[in-house]
């Protein structure tokens, strides 16, 4: 179950980045984030990004319309 949602399609890097780990940081620990990510470079980094700042990245999954569903958790 998702706790909340971040549309960032659209959003070049690394402000993509800055925003969701803002977004994450006002979460409360232990909750669920479901972040939409372009191809191409966000993809890429984004998820690398966030596990090097301890963030898991428990899924990342491509969408028929052509973006990526990143699921991410705040750590306890």
């Amino acid at each position: 179950m998702v706790d909340d949602q971040l549309d960032l399609r659209g959003t070049p890097c690394p402000l993509n980045f800055v925003r969701t780990k803002l977004k994450l940081e006002r979460m409360d620990p232990g909750a669920l984030l479901e972040v939409w990510l372009d191809a191409g470079e966000p993809i890429e980094q984004v998820p690398d990004s966030l596990k090097m700042d301890g963030y898991a990245v428990e899924a990342i999954e491509a969408q028929a319309e052509g973006y990526f569903a990143v699921l991410v958790r705040r750590p306890q």
